[in-house]
């Protein structure tokens, strides 16, 4: 609530009155370019905001969270920043407590006024705004594309002239709202946009916002707020004391002198903990309040129930209640309140001190009046919630109200809303089996707004009204998917399989999602999992289940492959596993079904289909952007990444990359950088790399997450195969190895075993690790895998090499797999080499030496060169002169912009504004000297590298 100038700087003081206080300073004034003054003691804060404002003129944008304690000024400085944006456009929104509970309330504020900008967002961001806010209906939205949306909105607001945002109050704004208003702040950039919010603590989605702390006034300034607040004189001893015991809190020396005898600060005020002032300051409102007539004092009560303020609303509840509404003006006339367009109170603690002063039989008497006079057609949320809360006791009307507005909520994407609104029905509800049911859902919504300890909390009233074993084994469920969702540690396995099987007799498709839930979370937990839900029983359980046997739809034959690849290992599962990816390929893709789809993607890396992992994560990537899954995309994009770096396209593969790195800054994920670990390692940069994986598998270890330090192994292996350090990569592959999912990293680790362990003499191991290899291979029956099977196995010495090295080339040649054919290439080469065969070797090692180069694998290209050199040919090594001095996010947006998307759809792609993507384009053209997105891809093909002759070919004939 932007209350009134109550802390503006007044007049001077004039010569000093009989017992002012001594020594008091004239009024410190900040003058700023005409603006208004500063306030009181507080230019520092003045000045920070005019910086913030000027920032904003000159088109970048700045965000800045005011923290303080109640009455410390936060309001009254979004109120000198709101005078001091004359020039600006100005979008407001408050938070209130009574609010908390509906979804985009406070989103509603702000945005209802820039809706008729809403078409010219990009199609998914109108439509999930649109949804959020009640406009249309559809399928619930991502909340980080309604934030996404919102950041549009901003931005084309802000084309026309600088915008101000302000949200005061943001310790009380919905949780929907606030998780997008601090995605925006985070994602701002080249808009002329300021946001400011004022809030009592720094909540976890505003934690990573630039803040300005606000504490108490300095004593000069004390002294001189506080004389402006007293009639009459004052002995100085008792104002010391007065600016001793307020510490400087400039509400409290306002209004706390106001209705106060000098005798009033003899002793025994001096507050102890940080709610005693606040206490203290609502007192002195109680008390001016129960001085004003009967009648007054309910029209006060009336407006502190209605955070809109809306007169017309007030007034038609006042006539329900036998209330003369024009009696307000008394409230106003003793500084409570103030009437206009809307009704607000003084300070947001005026509010709760009326509110929670007056009697429950009043609180009940005003929200009864309210939730009657609101329409249901216009505002069910908030008649349902007046309703409840004017409800004496169990009102079975009302929790069914309640109930559909938490189902509004969620398909609003409101999560965290309908858990609050269900949470309340569950009070409400008359019908025993029917609170138990509203427990659970008001339990699952709150999972998935990821409030786990206020689900744990809701799993208690749904326990102890039990009525029937299918909620008993729900609950049991509700418990597991906490403990999975929370920390994906090692416990959630074995919690999802006891609940799975409890729930086989009663729900076979509840029992069935279970089971597969159950396996996702073995999957992570990898070799982590403690005892009971480790991969082994989870598969066993899933294959005795009746639930899962004989299924052949997309999802029962991943399920039952995945049980057999647990149990059995690759070559076993491979033929359900593949029967599995052939559905999902043929099939499409419901948006509940994403998690599905990701599951299926990093299978076919299992089975070694190269074909179908870039069909699956492709179409991984493109549902979650279509679907507005921004919390599915980073785990889609770093499937994806693989293929990519496989092929030996480092390029596509790092804008991928990148564009997970963005999307789990944005959205606060806790994800490990998958393809980061593999790019790093592939590259062979050890001093980058080595840092990445450590700090990868630290993070790995502390969440329980085991299928990280699987890919953090191979990856391992992999930098030390590069780097020749093979000891190291065979410790490394065998840590690969003791995976007890089989997963496709475990398989990697298996090929780098049989190198290194060749290399270093280690002969049995070589050749167990290409027997078993071969296993897998044969059952996939892929040019990928036979092509790097024969490659293993020509390495191993198991057979005849000079054919296994052959067939591996022209194998992996046809299925374009460039790093695996590289690497063939090499190891011929130094097998040739080794055989004396000189001639035929610098062919070999030429090509190696090319594609490592080419594709930046610097490492093996170095290995590679080193061969070359023994052979008698001399290398010169590559030398990468960078022609521009693009930033990853600058070089992401062009190489975007140059496969032809537009500035919007580069925006959506990387939660930027269409705005900010134009401010980087142009830096871009700067750079590469080139004025029109047709010369971008010259552009950035001449920028990559200007190298130096690669190979002077000179035999050294011997």
């Amino acid at each position: 609530m932007l209350a009134g100038s109550a802390f503006m700087a007044v007049s001077d003081i004039g010569d000093r009155r009989p017992g002012a206080l001594p020594d008091v300073p004239p009024r410190p004034r900040y003058p700023l370019k005409g603006r208004s003054p500063a306030l009181v003691g507080r230019a520092a804060e003045c000045r920070r905001l005019d910086e913030l404002l000027d920032t904003a003129r000159a088109h970048r944008s700045e965000t800045m969270v005011i923290v303080g304690e109640p009455g410390i000024g936060k309001t009254a400085l979004l109120q000198y920043s709101l005078a001091a944006a004359s020039d600006f456009q100005v979008q407001r929104a408050a938070g209130a407590e009574s609010e908390m509970e509906l979804a985009f309330a406070a989103l509603q504020q702000l945005c209802a006024p820039l809706l008729d900008r809403l078409e010219r967002l990009p199609e998914p961001q109108r439509e999930a705004l649109a949804v959020a806010l009640g406009r249309s209906s559809g399928p619930a939205p991502d909340r980080f594309l309604v934030g996404l949306a919102v950041l549009s909105l901003l931005s084309e607001a802000a084309a026309d002239r600088p915008l101000l945002c302000v949200i005061d109050d943001a310790h009380w704004v919905d949780r929907s709202s606030i998780q997008a208003l601090a995605f925006v702040a985070r994602r701002l950039l080249a808009e002329s946009i300021a946001i400011v919010f004022a809030t009592r603590d720094l909540t976890p989605e505003l934690e990573r916002l630039p803040s300005l702390r606000v504490d108490g006034l300095e004593d000069d300034a004390a002294r001189t707020l506080l004389l402006s607040a007293v009639s009459g004189p004052l002995d100085a001893r008792v104002g010391e004391r007065i600016i001793a015991e307020t510490h400087g809190n400039p509400l409290a020396l306002l209004d706390l002198p106001r209705g106060l005898t000098t005798t009033a600060f003899g002793g025994g005020f001096e507050p102890d903990d940080p709610q005693a002032l606040p206490r203290r300051i609502e007192a002195t409102y109680r008390a001016r309040m129960a001085a004003l007539p009967r009648e007054i004092e309910q029209l006060l009560v009336l407006a502190a129930a209605e955070p809109l303020g809306d007169p017309v609303l007030l007034r038609r509840a006042a006539h329900r209640l036998g209330l003369d509404f024009e009696m307000i003006s008394e409230a106003e006339r003793v500084g409570l309140i103030s009437s206009g367009e809307k009704v607000t109170f003084r300070h947001p603690l005026v509010r709760s001190a009326i509110y929670g002063a007056a009697a429950l039989n009043d609180r009940r008497a005003v929200h009864l009046a309210l939730g009657e006079m609101t329409d249901p057609g216009i505002d069910p949320d908030r008649r349902a919630w007046h309703l409840a809360q004017a409800a004496a006791g169990p009102d079975e009307q009302v929790a069914l109200e309640l109930e559909r507005s938490a189902r509004r909520a969620q398909t609003r994407g409101g999560a965290a809303a309908a858990a609050a609104l269900l949470k309340r029905a569950v009070a409400l509800s008359l019908d025993p089996a029917r609170r138990v049911e509203r427990a659970l859902a008001a339990a699952q919504a709150s999972l998935q707004a990821g409030a786990f300890e206020a689900a744990r909390a809701l799993l208690w009233p749904a326990e102890s009204g039990l009525v029937d074993e299918l909620q008993r084994a729900r609950v049991e469920l509700l418990d597991a998917q906490i403990a999975f969702a929370s920390s994906r540690g090692s416990d959630s396995p074995a919690l999802l399989l006891s609940a799975a099987r409890r729930l086989e007799p009663l729900d076979l498709r509840l029992a069935l999602s279970s089971y597969l839930e159950a396996l996702s979370a073995a999957l992570f937990a990898g070799r982590l999992a403690a005892v009971g839900g480790r991969a082994r029983d989870v598969a066993q359980a899933v294959q005795a289940a009746a639930c899962t046997g004989g299924g052949r739809s997309a999802t029962e034959l991943l399920l039952d492959g995945w049980a057999s690849l647990f149990t059995d290992g690759c070559a076993a599962a491979e033929p359900t596993l593949q029967a599995a990816l052939s559905a999902f390929t043929e099939g499409s893709i419901a948006a509940e079904e994403l998690q599905l789809l990701w599951l299926a993607t990093i299978t076919a890396p299992v089975v070694w289909n190269q074909t179908q992992w870039d069909a699956l994560s492709r179409q991984h990537v493109e549902a979650a952007r279509n679907n507005g899954a921004l919390t599915e995309l980073p785990l889609a994009l770093n499937s994806r990444s693989y293929i990519h770096l496989f092929r030996g396209e480092f390029d596509a593969a790092s804008t991928l990359i990148e564009e997970a790195r963005v999307a789990v800054d944005a959205t606060d994920a806790s994800l490990t950088p998958w393809g980061q670990l593999a790019l790093g390692a592939l590259r062979g940069r050890a001093e980058e790399a080595v840092p990445i994986l450590d700090l990868a598998a630290a993070d790995a270890s502390e969440r329980g997450e085991g299928i990280s330090l699987t890919v953090v192994a191979w990856a391992r292996a992999l930098l030390h195969n590069g780097l020749g350090q093979y000891d190291m990569a065979v410790a490394a592959a065998e840590e690969a190895l003791a995976c007890p999912t089989h997963s496709a990293a475990a398989a990697w680790g298996m090929v780098e075993l049989v190198e290194a362990a060749a290399r270093i003499g280690q002969c049995e191991a070589a050749h167990e690790a290409a027997r078993c290899f071969a296993v897998i291979a044969e059952a996939a029956g892929t040019d990928w895998a036979l092509g790097v099977s024969a490659r293993s196995s020509a390495v191993a010495g198991a057979g005849d090499a000079e054919r296994l090295y052959g067939e591996a080339i022209d194998r992996l040649e046809r299925c374009g797999m460039r790093v695996d054919l590289a690497r063939a290439h090499l190891l011929y080469g130094e097998w040739l080499r080794r055989e004396n065969r000189r001639v035929d070797a610098r062919v070999q090692l030429r090509s190696a030496y090319d594609e490592f180069a080419s594709m930046g694998m610097e490492a093996f290209a170095e290995r590679a060169g080193h061969e070359l050199l023994a052979t008698g040919e001399t290398v010169r090594k590559r030398t990468p002169e960078t022609r521009d001095d693009l930033t990853p996010q600058e070089r992401q947006i062009a190489e975007l912009a140059r496969d032809g998307l537009s500035n919007p759809q580069i925006g959506a792609r990387l939660f930027l504004s269409r705005r900010t993507v134009e401010w980087h384009l142009r830096k871009v053209f700067a750079k590469l000297d080139i004025t029109s997105r047709r010369e971008l891809a010259t552009a950035l093909s001449r920028s990559e590298f200007r190298s130096v002759d690669v190979l002077s070919a000179r035999s050294r004939v011997t």
